[in-house]
């Protein structure tokens, strides 16, 4: 991701075409997940995205990062579902609050298989990148003895 200062991120404009656009693009982006559609995905991100689980320390770089990183939810949670509470777009991306649900079928999050329904509550940044109109990938924060 971009190292650009917090000061800078701040100093953004709230410009309402823009944070339509940044509400569009989230929205495709979680059609694109709901349908398991990665190339759906992809399509929302910088070719230099990453992804990362904060409370793991696990990144994925790059459009085949995001790819093997969804590969391993996907098949993680075949059945997951998000179910989101709170959203906040501004001119430095989108941050939600979502509840994940779903059947334990495979590791994830440097936690093995369990076979057991998890729910946990996420926490999910989209940097937005405004020269290039995409997300630059996404940072997830949870808390780890919930998948465990």
């Amino acid at each position: 991701m971009e190292d650009r200062s917090i000061r800078s991120r701040l100093a953004r404009r709230f410009d309402p075409v823009e944070l339509r656009a940044i509400k569009k693009l989230w929205v495709r982006h979680s059609i694109a997940e709901d349908a398991r559609d990665i190339d759906g995905l992809l399509a929302t991100l910088t070719p230099d995205c990453v992804y990362e689980i904060v409370p793991t320390g696990q990144r994925w770089e790059g459009h085949a990062g995001a790819r093997a990183f969804y590969t391993e939810l996907f098949a993680a949670f075949p059945d997951n579902r998000f179910a989101l509470t709170d959203i906040v777009v501004g001119p430095q991306g989108v941050f939600e609050a979502a509840g994940l649900t779903g059947t334990n079928l495979g590791p994830w999050a440097g936690v093995p298989a369990s076979g057991l329904p998890v729910s946990l509550g996420v926490l999910i940044l989209f940097p937005w990148d405004p020269e290039r109109r995409l997300f630059t990938g996404e940072r997830i924060w949870f808390d780890r003895g919930s998948v465990a």
